[in-house]
């Protein structure tokens, strides 16, 4: 099971993400207020992200990132295996079935995604890479629990709650691995409101190596339900072209 990570280890990106969200200068109070931390506590870690050179004052009271956090996410990113291999293909593929699309990783008992292309439709799929989705309501996460051996994936679902996200999510452990089998057979696995009412996703199994990660096409449930044998095929395509 993934374990809780530590509150304090989060807080420089509970300050970051207050940033994000509040898009101006803060001052120490107003840090505290967005990020949810006490103000003393606030005050060491914003003097620490000072002394990293990870923010500026702009006056005794504001605060606000320097770029220095930009250039490492930059040069990380331009160095990323999975991103600089995959991601021409994920947009080619958003082109192609004009949905977002999603790559997806395993960590503990969720899926982590590793990369998010956007469709360009004003009504779409909106997500963003880091984000946690359940295993067993999401297409990726199908798809990532069908790559488990027949006895082991009894076991796992057995042994974890199936938690109801939507009123259409799967709750049975024999309901869902009947899903998991089919998902198996025609090579993709899909979701129907799962995860997030409204929205369908077909996901399909992504192998390098050891490692095996989701590939899945997202958006509007009536939009994607038209096209979706279609789809299929555009993404089964892009996970023969990617080859690994």
């Amino acid at each position: 099971m993934a374990s809780s990570p530590s509150r304090s280890a989060l807080r420089p990106f509970n300050i970051l993400e207050a940033f994000c969200a509040a898009k101006r200068p803060l001052s120490l109070s107003e840090i505290a207020q967005w990020a949810g931390i006490p103000v003393s506590t606030c005050h060491t870690v914003v003097h620490s992200m000072e002394q990293f050179g990870l923010l500026y004052f702009l006056s005794s009271r504001e605060t606000y990132p320097t770029r220095r956090l930009w250039d490492m996410a930059r040069e990380i990113n331009a160095h990323d295996p999975i991103a600089t291999r995959c991601l021409p293909f994920l947009a080619a593929l958003r082109d192609a079935t004009q949905e977002t699309v999603i790559l997806g990783a395993r960590q503990d008992d969720r899926v982590l995604y590793l990369l998010v292309v956007e469709s360009e439709q004003t009504i779409r799929y909106s997500s963003r890479a880091g984000d946690f989705k359940p295993l067993h309501s999401s297409s990726i996460g199908k798809v990532l629990l069908g790559t488990m051996p027949d006895d082991d994936l009894a076991d796992w679902l057995q042994s974890h709650d199936l938690n109801q996200a939507t009123r259409h999510t799967i709750t049975s452990a024999p309901q869902l691995l009947d899903d998991i089998r089919a998902a198996r057979a025609r090579g993709y696995a899909t979701t129907r409101g799962e995860n997030v009412e409204d929205v369908m996703a077909i996901a399909a199994p992504l192998r390098r190596g050891a490692l095996t990660l989701g590939l899945a096409v997202a958006g509007p449930l009536t939009r994607v339900e038209q096209r979706a044998d279609d789809i299929a095929a555009e993404l089964l395509a892009c996970v023969r072209d990617i080859a690994f």
